[in-house]
């Protein structure tokens, strides 16, 4: 299982869930579902998402 720390980056850069979604490229209830373990991202999103908070995929997202 995927684990995320985006909701952790998005408060820490005070960022709403629908504000992440448009520099990602997604809708809000994406980001929703990745928060809560929903939705396992692309590669290509989990590398937009890092990007967005200047971190590696690797910050955001571990494999349990």
């Amino acid at each position: 299982m995927i684990q995320n720390r985006i909701k952790e980056y998005r408060a820490k850069y005070g960022l709403k869930q629908e504000e992440l979604a448009a520099l990602v490229g997604v809708r809000r209830e994406t980001i929703g579902n990745l928060e809560k373990g929903r939705y396992n991202p692309s590669l290509v999103l989990a590398w937009n998402i890092a990007k967005v908070f200047h971190v590696t995929i690797e910050d955001i997202f571990t494999v349990e």
